[in-house]
């Protein structure tokens, strides 16, 4: 079997990074394929504070550059490019990007996801002039301005409280009655004195000439519709699962890929892992822990291939 690599990682957020670094200390040639900078969504945390062993906390940015270069300094490769065509010929996957295609007899899938839009009047003219999914990445151009933070689960409460240190006129709206984020992190908001929480709210349409200048709202129990001025919108209600490449491979109803306990997709030597997987729970922990199984498993696996694998 002439592979250029032994296993190939597309994807390099915190589960591609961590299947990396394992995959390197076990001797394997590792390449990591990421199209923008490693870290995934984790670029997006401003204070990371719920990684075990990390108690002080730390930025999304830091914490992913520690990772990279520790997966480097055990020897993984990093290509900074993206893949374009994945396929496998008998025992070879083939991956085509627009940096060369390059082969191996395993292939991680860590490619992650991407915001959901809203998808109403407003949002795509006002995308970067006012409406935003990155509060870390354009808070500087809203301190002290009105902003409306729209969702309801771990990302937009954490994002919120992150935009709440900029100005004291921030606030979320959610269509339901509750949140849906992690009890801490959703009290954390409630008692956050320049947050304003309103439930049972929809936003309708964003105006504004140059830049967001208001928002139509709906309250959703009385049917209720008011415009009120608004500097910004960050929007934050889900993610969608970046699965192109595999088109084929089994989903669940959100779109997720599943895969069985050792990360395996239903295509031998194909894993997925991190926020792309069919998973209850999707933290930085969780696709870690996943990049460390997926890694152990694809090694097996090509052990197998070798007959080399230890019984």
């Amino acid at each position: 079997m002439n592979a250029d690599k032994d296993l190939i990682i597309i994807g390099g957020g915190p589960g591609g990074m961590a299947a990396a670094q394992y995959g390197a200390r076990a001797n394997l040639k590792v390449l990591v394929i990421e199209e923008m900078a490693p870290g995934g969504q984790a670029l997006n945390i401003s204070d990371l504070e719920n990684y075990p062993g990390i108690s002080d906390p730390v930025s999304g940015f830091e914490f992913a550059q520690n990772m990279a270069k520790q997966a480097e300094a055990f020897g993984a490769e990093f290509l900074t490019a993206s893949a374009e065509e994945l396929k496998k010929e008998n025992e070879l996957f083939y991956v085509k990007t627009t940096a060369g295609t390059f082969t191996a007899p395993a292939v991680i899938m860590a490619t992650g996801t991407r915001q959901k839009h809203l998808n109403i009047p407003g949002e795509t003219e006002f995308s970067g002039r006012g409406v935003s999914y990155c509060a870390t990445c354009d808070d500087p151009f809203f301190r002290d301005k009105k902003i409306l933070v729209v969702g309801g689960g771990d990302s937009a409460c954490d994002e919120v409280s992150f935009l709440s240190n900029l100005s004291d006129k921030v606030v979320i709206i959610h269509r339901k009655e509750r949140f849906r984020a992690q009890k801490a992190l959703a009290e954390r908001v409630i008692n956050n004195k320049n947050i304003e929480v309103r439930f049972n709210t929809v936003l309708k349409e964003i105006t504004g000439d140059s830049r967001v200048k208001s928002v139509v709202l709906e309250d959703t129990v009385t049917g209720k519709i008011k415009k009120e001025k608004m500097d910004a919108v960050f929007v934050f209600i889900g993610s969608l699962p970046q699965t192109s490449l595999i088109p084929e491979i089994r989903k669940d109803n959100g779109g997720f890929v599943v895969t069985n306990q050792r990360m395996e997709t239903e295509i031998p030597g194909l894993f997925a892992v991190g926020d792309l997987r069919a998973t209850p729970f999707r933290q930085l922990i969780v696709a870690a822990g996943e990049g460390a199984v997926a890694t152990h498993c694809a090694s097996q696996h090509i052990d197998d291939i070798k007959g080399m694998r230890y019984i």
